[in-house]
């Protein structure tokens, strides 16, 4: 269980734990490894888990009827992936997760997530920041969609995730900037 470690240490950034409240909280989270290219969430499935990046990097997305893809999320270590709209009603998805890399993730049902949280309290304080911190970046997101050049949105991105370059492929990128690849192409070169 390397993992435990990790976990630990990612819960205890936000909320401190006794060694028997965390061995209470342990089993509610199960070990998931996903190939590349692998879907961990396919679009019409019912969504009954979220899922924490231990290792690789995975993104969220959907399709329109032509098959163009529209990313939503990149998930890396430390970072929550699921379809958030269908977990929270345990109804039909409509977002694919899909592995860019090898990936190993913990998954924790939202059943479980109810129970763990009815265990040990503070994990009402964990989940309710995480979820906090969540809606402030797709806030951000949503307005820098919404009023930023495509320049801006790049280098907002590039600064805040300088990592996430060295990792995903700039068609990717570019999809989920929502510009072509020729603009992003352009805007490298700059």
């Amino acid at each position: 269980m390397e993992y435990a470690i990790f976990l630990r240490q990612h819960i205890e950034d936000i909320v401190a734990l006794t060694d028997e409240e965390f061995q209470t909280i342990l089993p509610y989270y199960s070990p998931v490894e996903v190939n590349k290219k692998e879907l961990l969430i396919e679009a019409g499935q019912i969504i009954t888990s979220e899922f924490l990046v231990v290792k690789g990097c995975l993104k969220a997305f959907t399709e329109d009827e032509l098959g163009k893809e529209y990313i939503i999320q990149f998930a890396m270590e430390n970072w929550w992936i699921s379809d958030y709209p269908a977990l929270v009603k345990e109804t039909k998805g409509n977002v694919c997760v899909q592995a860019l890399e090898d990936c190993f993730v913990l998954e924790l049902s939202f059943e479980d997530r109810k129970k763990m949280c009815e265990a040990v309290p503070k994990m009402y304080i964990f989940h309710g920041e995480k979820a906090f911190s969540g809606y402030v970046a797709l806030q951000k997101r949503v307005l820098s969609m919404m009023k930023n050049s495509a320049k801006e949105k790049y280098e907002l991105l590039l600064h805040q995730y300088p990592a996430l370059f060295q990792r995903v492929s700039k068609t990717m990128i570019a999809q989920y900037l929502g510009v072509s690849r020729e603009t992003l192409s352009r805007l490298t070169k700059k």
